[in-house]
């Protein structure tokens, strides 16, 4: 990216050598996210100065390593979207999805639309499986390692909200939005026994994930938000499920999501706010008061949850296959095109083809 609204301009660069707790990771797969979006159409300004490589989702290999890291060279691996520096006093108490020190591909480095990017060791997630790095299968879920790569973010940033939410079974689950990062949402809180809501603008999303664990699918265009509640409060009662405590997920990332994830607060309520937009959103912060609720955001996911997610990838707990399509890297500016013109109806993956592999 060398400008807001310009196309990507593929270059080439020096060997990438790793620094103190770096390794160099050739890309596999890397997904292509609404931040990349952001950055490129919406006046979101990385951190690092342009021209940057964007990409935050990213599986590959490590091939290359600093010193006392040569156990990491020939694996797998999935990279964090965000890793922590793991020594400041967020990091110590447990919080390092605010560390100031914090490497997000993409963002503050070169990120994973390219062969290789150099990352911090520390918080890689191995992928064991045989095979991974020969594109085979993988696990009950017969995912590839490209296809992993939306592990990175889309999966594991929801994955880190429902954990936050304290989400069980037996609770209601409410996702607004039904794409990338909140199809699998649904699915994450299905797993852990809620019964899941989905609403969304897009019928073919909300058929979709109706086959993978939401149970009730609400269009709101042209509904009133009390519609959209009352819709709610009749399926949860039918549900014999209580008409308090909901746990709501708005991953839509727009004005509208917002606003009528705010209408939703019940009692008790757990909002978390995953998606996100730069319009402002017109709400009454005094509902959490009168109504005992939360609201929290989420920003990515701590490195040490990568493994939990994976597993659950892996055992087939959450369906990324049907999910997500690879697309030839050096078709990126057409992918771009068509995700921010909402022509895909899959995630897309970025992957090198066999004759663009500097193998």
């Amino acid at each position: 990216m060398r400008a807001p609204n310009e196309p990507l301009v593929r270059c080439e660069v020096e060997r990438f050598v790793p620094g103190p707790g770096e390794v160099v990771v050739r890309v596999v797969g890397c997904g292509l996210c609404h931040t990349d979006l952001g950055f490129l159409f919406d006046g979101v300004r990385p951190r690092h100065d342009l021209p940057l490589a964007l990409g935050h989702e990213i599986s590959g290999e490590v091939v290359d390593a600093a010193q006392g890291l040569d156990r990491w060279i020939g694996r797998a691996v999935i990279v964090p979207a965000v890793t922590p520096c793991g020594d400041c006093e967020a990091c110590r108490s447990g919080r390092g999805t605010i560390c100031a020190r914090q490497v997000m591909p993409g963002n503050d480095a070169h990120g994973g639309f390219a062969s290789h990017v150099i990352v911090p060791a520390r918080g890689l997630c191995p992928v064991h499986e045989a095979g991974a790095l020969e594109g085979r299968p993988l696990g009950r879920a017969g995912v590839t390692l490209a296809e992993l790569a939306v592990l990175a973010d889309a999966v594991s940033t929801p994955y880190q909200a429902v954990r936050r939410s304290n989400l069980s079974r037996g609770d209601l689950a409410v996702v607004i939005g039904l794409g990338g990062v909140g199809g699998f949402a649904a699915q994450i809180a299905r797993s852990r026994g809620a019964t899941v809501v989905g609403i969304d603008v897009d019928p073919r999303r909300l058929e979709s994930l109706s086959h993978h664990g939401v149970l009730l699918s609400i269009d709101p265009a042209g509904k009133d938000p009390r519609e959209v509640r009352n819709a709610i409060a009749r399926f949860a009662a039918a549900e014999h499920l209580p008409g308090h405590s909901w746990r709501i997920f708005e991953c839509s990332g727009t004005k509208a999501g917002q606003e009528l994830a705010w209408s939703l607060l019940v009692p008790d309520a757990h909002l978390s706010v995953i998606g996100f937009t730069r319009d402002k959103a017109e709400l009454r912060l005094s509902s959490l008061m009168a109504l005992d609720a939360t609201a929290r955001g989420n920003w990515g996911c701590l490195p040490e949850l990568y493994p939990e997610a994976l597993s659950l990838v892996l055992e087939g707990g959450v369906a990324v296959k049907p999910f997500v399509e690879v697309h030839p890297m050096d078709e990126i500016q057409a992918v771009v095109e068509d995700a921010r013109r909402h022509r895909l109806g899959k995630r897309p993956v970025l992957a090198l083809t066999a004759q663009e592999d500097p193998r």
